[in-house]
């Protein structure tokens, strides 16, 4: 007897836009509806308005944090002290159940992106692979051995310190930690620190500079404590950018100095640093993953 495989509600949670998508998987998506992201009460009733109207088997949720994903922890299911203005305290898993009475699975948005490359993607076969978004935030999805990296809490690779460029003095924009990465190079950042928003930028205007030094820093951090097998990035910010790709390839192949053995992983950049084999459907599908992991699938 054929096996049946769940069908899954993904809700993906972003600093803009949520996209809510019915399926299971990049070759089966049935339904899909975008809801702008404005206030928690109004947001969520949205999305629920969409889920109202879909049979599914389980719910994947993979959501902008930071997030409380300690199953034991009484605000479980929970973003906690986020960025976002008025989503602090967020109670998302219980609500969700409260409605459906489903398995709920749930994720950071970088996380579930990082699954999803695992499971369909560029990162397919991967043991240690990484997802890293640029938009309204910027947030890093570490996976080895098929799960997400997590001690106590998951991990905010996003807001790691890098070193400054020479003469850049801008204070950041995060309001936790100010020149962190997200305070620097996320869509807020960039239109706080240049007058524009980025898709208003020159396409190769002086201001990309800044932005790879800093991104590069952050990922020969990443590549010194993990060396994923591959590095995706997306996000809003780079979609519309991968000429930046060469840059980033070169600044961070410089950083790391031909050292050990990341000397070869520096020769092979090519394959290992580059855009979502997803594409813009990393973020969503890993809302489907993370359903899809929820059931055990």
């Amino acid at each position: 007897m054929a096996s049946t495989v769940s069908l899954i509600a993904g809700i993906e949670l972003g600093g803009t836009k949520c996209i809510a998508l019915l399926g299971t998987g990049p070759g089966d998506v049935r339904a899909q509806q975008v809801i702008p992201t404005t206030d928690p009460a109004t947001t969520l009733a949205a999305i629920e308005a969409v889920l109202d109207d879909w049979a599914f088997d389980a719910i994947g949720v993979a959501s902008f944090g930071p997030l409380q994903l300690g199953t034991g922890a009484p605000d479980y299911g929970a973003i906690t002290a986020t960025t976002k203005p008025g989503w602090s305290g967020t109670d998302l898993v219980r609500r969700l159940e409260a409605r459906y009475g489903k398995p709920i699975g749930f994720q950071t948005d970088v996380n579930g992106a990082a699954l999803a490359e695992g499971r369909w993607g560029a990162a397919r076969g991967m043991v240690t692979h990484a997802y890293l978004t640029i938009g309204t935030g910027v947030g890093v999805g570490l996976v080895a051995g098929g799960r997400p990296v997590q001690g106590v809490a998951h991990g905010e690779a996003g807001h790691m310190r890098v070193p400054r460029a020479a003469g850049d003095t801008y204070a950041g924009w995060c309001r936790f930690h100010g020149d962190c990465v997200e305070g620097l190079i996320s869509g807020p950042a960039l239109a706080e620190r240049f007058g524009c928003p980025g898709k208003e930028l020159p396409h190769d205007g002086p201001e990309w500079d800044l932005f790879v030094h800093d991104l590069s820093g952050l990922l020969h951090n990443l590549v010194t404590v993990a060396a994923p097998e591959r590095i995706a990035i997306g996000g809003g910010v780079i979609a519309a950018r991968e000429h930046l790709f060469l840059r980033l390839r070169a600044r961070l192949a410089e950083s790391l100095g031909g050292y050990g053995s990341l000397a070869g992983y520096a020769a092979e950049l090519d394959e290992r640093l580059g855009p979502p084999g997803l594409g813009p459907m990393a973020g969503p599908l890993g809302a489907l993953a993370v359903g899809l992991g929820a059931v055990g699938a």
